[in-house]
């Protein structure tokens, strides 16, 4: 299987494209790589690996990310409306002022941090595919002077 990378020093190369929407993108690599204000929407990039990354101010509006591993992705003011991400591994990514409508999170795994914030501004089917409504039932603190790991302590 080939997959085609994208490194740093691609960013300054001209004949990279920046509108890359409706492209098929599928398993391709892209390590340390700038695709801040990209126009990805629409676009194929299933099975692809982003390591920290920037789509900051990217529109990935519709796009595919199923099975896309991101780790430590910035995904700041994102479009990330109606983008598939299921199956994603998110893990150390970062998405701040993203809009994530109509997004699709179903077993994507996301930091519990990012869950939270992601819940704040989710709703509908975004919110569902989050599991925001099982927030709730996390981490549930020992009751004070009590310990549970070692009792009688």
């Amino acid at each position: 299987m080939s997959v085609d990378a994208l490194y740093p020093t691609d960013t300054s190369d001209s004949s990279v494209a920046r509108d890359l929407h409706g492209q098929n993108l599928q398993n391709t690599e892209y390590v340390k790589y700038d695709l801040s204000g990209a126009d990805l929407s629409g676009a194929d990039l299933s099975g692809s690996f982003f390591s920290v990354s920037s789509l900051q101010n990217a529109d990935l509006s519709g796009a595919n990310f199923k099975g896309v591993i991101a780790y430590a992705t910035r995904f700041d003011n994102a479009n990330l409306s109606n983008t598939d991400l299921s199956g994603a591994d998110l893990l150390k990514s970062k998405f701040p002022g993203a809009n994530i409508d109509g997004a699709d999170f179903t077993d994507a795994l996301l930091d519990r941090s990012q869950q939270r914030a992601l819940c704040e501004i989710a709703s509908g089917k975004t919110a569902e595919s989050l599991k925001c409504g099982s927030l709730s039932a996390g981490y549930v603190p020992a009751s004070e002077g009590q310990n549970k790991f070692n009792p009688g302590t």
